[in-house]
C-alpha cells in the first residue's frame, strides 16, 4: 500500500482477515462505524476508499487547464439572467455543453484586460463553474413567496430596496454559514455527497474524462451507453405511461446507499401502511371524517378551511368567528407528517452527538492539507477562501436583514432574526452529515413555524420571515457546501466556486425580483383564483395560507395541551429517545444490523407525503434495491462502471422531455395539443376515477353536518 500498511493476513478480493479501525478512520476520516464503508471493495492506494466515489471521480488533476474564463462567465451569466426557475440541473449542464464548445470554436484569441477570449477547448472545470451558476439561478429565491404574499393577502407594497435587502439575506446569509461548515461536510472523503456523483460521472462522460471506476470491465464505452440512454429516457416519456418521472418524485434510487434507502423503505412501511391505517380507522384527530390522504386544511364540515372566515379586516385573527366557525382539521397523512417532522428535528441532535461528535470535534482542529483523501490533498495546492470572505457575506446580510425588518413595519423584532439564524446554524452540520451520507435531507421549515407560532402569535409577516430565515439559510448552507463538494471532486478552485456562487445567486435573485415586479404590474388578475392564462399563484396561495395558520391561528390553538393535535408533540420525545437503541445496541454488537439502522432518515425519509403517495416509494425502493444491492454485490465491475451514467442518463432524458413536452405539447393552445394526442389516453386518466383521488372520506358527515369537538 502507497501510504497505509495493513494486515498481510487480509485478503482484499475474499473478505479475510481485518483492517485495524485505527487505519480505517484514517483513511476515510470517518471517525465512526460508517455504513457507507464497504471493505470487501475498500482501496487503501491513491484513491477515495468509497466505491461509490472512485466509479465518479477522477483522482487526477491539471492544475493548468482553463476555469474561471471570460466565456465561463459569460455563459454562466446569461444563465443567471434568461434561465426559467426550478430548471433541472442536469438540463443547465447539458444545454451548457453545447454552447461552450461553440464558443470554444467560434471566439477570437483575443485579450480583454490580459485574459485571452478563446483559452482553448472547452474545459471541463469551465462547464462544472457554468452548471453551478445555472443550478443557483435555477431555484426560485424563497423570499420572493414572501413579498408575492404581502401583495396578494395583506395588500402590503414595499418598495424595491426592501425586497432585495430581504432576498438576498435569505438567499446569501446560509453562503457564510456553509463557509463555516466547509471543514465539517466538504473536506473529509467519508461526506460522499452521493448526489454529487451523478453530476461528476456526466461531466468526465461528456468530456471522456477517464478515471478508476471503469477498471479493466470491457463492454461499450460510457460516452455510448449514456447516449443510449438518454435517447431511450427521452423517448419513453413521449409514451403514455408512467415510469422514471414517479420513481424519482423522492430522488434517483440509483444514487442513495442501499443501507439508506432500506431505512426509508422501513419508514414508509411502518407509518403509512400500518400505522396511518390504524389512525384512520379509529377516527383519530377525526380524520375519518376527511381524505387518508390531502395536504390541505378543512374545516369541521369537512370542506377547504375558509381562512378568511375568522379574520378581522386588518387579518388579524378574529376570536368570536374562530370560535364560531371551526377549528382547522389535517388528513391522516398530513397530520403524521407533522409528526414525524417533529420526530426527525430531535433525532437529528441525539443522532449527531451519538455518532457525530468525535468526528466534528476533529475536524474543528484539521485543515484540508491534514486530510489523507487523494482529492483533498490534490485541492490543498490551490488557495483556499479566506475565513474573512465568509465574514463579510455575514455581516453585509446580517445588516440587510436588520435594515429589513426595522425600517420596514414587519412586526419582527431583531432578536427573532437572530434566533432564526441560531436555529439554522445549530442544525447545518448535524442536518448536513447526514445528507452527506445517506442522501437525505432534513427540513427545518415545520419547526421553525412552530417556534415563531409560540414566540410572536398573531405576526403573519413576521412568522414567513423567521421561517425563512431559519429554514432557507440552512438549505443555501448546503447547497453552497455541496457544490463546493461538487468543485472538490472535479478540482475546481474554491475561489472560483466562491465568487460563482455569490454572484450567479446576486443577479438571479434581482432578476427574479424584477420579473414578479413586472407580472403584477402588467399581469391582469395575477395571483388570482379565475385568473384567465392561469396564473394563479399556487406556491403563493399555499404560503399565504400557512402565514395565517401558523402566524394567526398559532400552534398554541392546535398543538398545546387539550387541542386536538396536541398528541403529535410526543413525536419530539420519541426522536430523542430512538436514536439511542441503534447506537447502544450496535456497540454490543458491531457486526449487527443495528449499525445500519439511521432513525433521522427512518422519520424523514417519507418527508413528501403527502401529496406523494406509495405510487412514488414502492417503486423507488425496489429499483435501489436492484440496483444498489443485487447489482452491486454480484456485478460489481458492471454497477462501478455504468450505475452514475445509467442515473445521469435517465434522469437527463426525463428533464430533456419535460420540457419539450411543456414547450411543444403542453403550452401552446392551453394545452389543446397534448390533450388530443399522445397525452391522454384511459390509462393516464384512470387514477382519476379513483376514491383516494376524488377526496372520498370513510365516514359521512353527522346528522348535525359537522364533526369535531364542541368546544375550540
Amino acid at each position: 500500500m502507497s501510504q497505509y500498511e495493513v494486515d498481510e493476513k487480509y485478503d482484499l478480493e475474499n473478505g479475510k482477515g481485518r483492517i485495524d479501525d485505527a487505519i480505517i478512520a484514517e483513511v476515510t476520516e470517518a471517525f465512526f462505524d460508517d455504513p457507507n464503508l464497504d471493505r470487501s471493495h475498500l482501496d487503501l492506494e491513491d484513491d477515495s476508499p468509497y466505491p461509490e466515489v472512485r466509479s465518479a471521480v477522477a483522482n487526477t488533476d491539471d492544475p493548468s487547464m482553463p476555469c474561471g474564463t471570460l466565456r465561463a462567465w459569460f455563459i454562466g451569466f446569461l444563465c443567471a439572467i434568461i434561465i426559467p426557475v426550478t430548471i433541472s440541473s442536469l438540463v443547465a449542464q447539458l444545454c451548457s455543453f453545447p454552447v461552450g464548445i461553440f464558443l470554444a470554436r467560434t471566439l477570437p484569441n483575443w485579450k480583454i484586460f490580459g485574459l485571452s477570449l478563446n483559452p482553448g477547448p472547452f474545459s471541463v472545470k469551465e462547464h462544472v463553474l457554468i452548471t453551478t451558476m445555472a443550478t443557483v439561478a435555477g431555484q426560485s429565491a424563497y423570499a420572493t413567496d414572501i413579498i408575492a404574499v404581502q401583495r396578494v393577502f395583506y395588500k402590503q407594497q414595499f418598495n424595491f430596496a426592501y425586497q432585495w435587502f430581504v432576498v438576498l439575506s435569505t438567499q446569501m446569509i446560509g453562503f457564510a454559514l456553509g463557509g463555516v461548515g466547509r471543514r465539517f461536510l466538504v473536506a473529509p472523503p467519508s461526506m460522499i455527497w452521493p448526489a454529487n456523483l451523478v453530476f461528476c460521472a456526466l461531466f468526465n462522460t461528456l468530456h471522456s474524462q477517464e478515471y478508476a471506476g471503469i477498471g479493466n470491465r470491457g463492454g461499450i464505452s460510457r460516452q455510448r451507453f449514456f447516449l443510449y440512454v438518454f435517447l431511450g429516457s427521452f423517448s419513453w416519456l413521449f409514451l403514455p405511461l408512467s415510469g422514471w418521472a414517479q420513481i424519482t418524485y423522492t430522488g434517483s434510487p440509483l444514487v442513495t446507499p442501499w443501507w439508506a434507502e432500506a431505512n426509508v423503505m422501513v419508514g414508509f412501511f411502518f407509518f403509512f401502511w400500518i400505522v396511518t391505517p390504524a389512525l384512520y380507522w379509529t377516527n383519530a384527530f377525526y380524520t375519518s371524517y376527511l381524505p387518508i390522504l390531502s395536504s390541505g386544511t378543512f374545516d369541521n364540515t369537512g370542506n377547504p378551511y375558509n381562512v378568511t372566515a375568522i379574520l378581522n379586516p386588518d387579518l388579524t385573527l378574529n376570536l368570536e368567528k374562530y370560535q364560531a366557525y371551526s377549528p382547522l382539521f389535517l388528513s391522516t397523512t398530513f397530520a403524521l407528517a407533522y409528526g414525524l417532522s417533529f420526530a426527525s428535528i430531535t433525532a437529528t441532535l441525539v443522532h449527531a452527538f451519538l455518532y457525530f461528535r468525535k468526528q466534528i470535534w476533529t475536524q474543528a482542529r484539521r485543515s484540508l492539507n491534514e486530510q489523507p483523501d487523494i482529492h483533498a490533498r490534490l485541492m490543498s495546492r490551490y488557495k483556499q477562501v479566506p475565513e474573512w470572505w465568509y465574514l463579510v457575506v455575514f455581516i453585509v446580510m446580517f445588516v440587510f436583514g436588520v435594515l429589513a425588518i426595522e425600517i420596514w413595519p414587519t412586526e419582527m423584532p431583531v432578536w427573532a432574526f437572530v434566533l432564526s439564524l441560531a436555529i439554522a446554524f445549530v442544525y447545518l452540520v448535524p442536518i448536513g452529515m447526514i445528507q452527506a451520507i445517506t442522501n437525505q435531507q432534513i427540513g427545518l421549515n415545520v419547526i421553525t413555524e412552530l417556534i415563531i407560532g409560540y414566540a410572536l402569535p398573531g405576526r403573519p409577516i413576521a412568522m414567513m420571515m423567521f421561517k425563512t430565515w431559519g429554514y432557507i439559510s440552512m438549505i443555501q448552507g448546503l447547497q453552497f457546501a455541496s457544490d463546493f463538494k461538487l468543485g472538490h471532486y472535479m478540482k475546481v478552485p474554491p475561489r472560483d466556486m466562491f465568487f460563482c456562487q455569490v454572484v450567479a445567486t446576486a443577479v438571479a435573485g434581482t432578476v427574479q425580483l424584477g420579473v414578479q415586479a413586472w407580472m403584477f404590474s402588467n399581469i391582469d388578475g395575477i395571483c388570482d383564483h379565475h385568473q384567465k392564462d392561469d396564473f394563479i399563484c399556487p406556491s403563493t396561495q399555499v404560503f399565504g395560507a400557512a402565514s395565517i395558520i401558523w402566524g394567526v391561528i398559532g400552534p398554541a390553538r392546535q398543538f398545546s395541551r387539550g387541542n386536538i393535535f396536541y398528541p403529535l408533540t410526543f413525536f419530539f420525545l420519541i426522536g430523542a429517545i430512538l436514536p439511542c437503541i441503534p447506537y447502544f445496541t450496535s456497540k454490543k454488537f458491531p457486526n449487527s444490523p443495528f449499525k445500519y439502522v439511521n432513525f433521522p432518515v427512518i422519520f424523514n425519509g417519507t418527508g413528501l407525503i403527502p401529496p406523494a403517495t406509495a405510487v412514488n416509494y414502492v417503486p423507488w425502493g425496489i429499483v435501489g434495491f436492484i440496483f444498489q444491492y443485487v447489482i452491486r454485490r454480484r456485478h460489481f465491475s458492471w454497477w462501478t462502471k455504468y450505475n452514475y451514467v445509467l442515473s445521469a442518463g435517465l434522469d437527463s432524458g426525463l428533464a430533456i422531455a419535460t420540457v419539450v413536452i411543456f414547450f411543444c405539447l403542453q403550452y401552446p393552445k392551453n394545452g389543446s395539443i397534448g390533450a388530443t394526442t399522445i397525452q391522454t389516453w384511459a390509462g393516464n386518466t384512470i387514477y382519476q376515477n379513483t376514491d383516494d383521488w376524488n377526496g372520498v372520506p370513510r365516514f359521512d358527515l353527522p346528522a348535525s353536518g359537522k364533526f369535531g369537538p364542541e368546544h375550540w
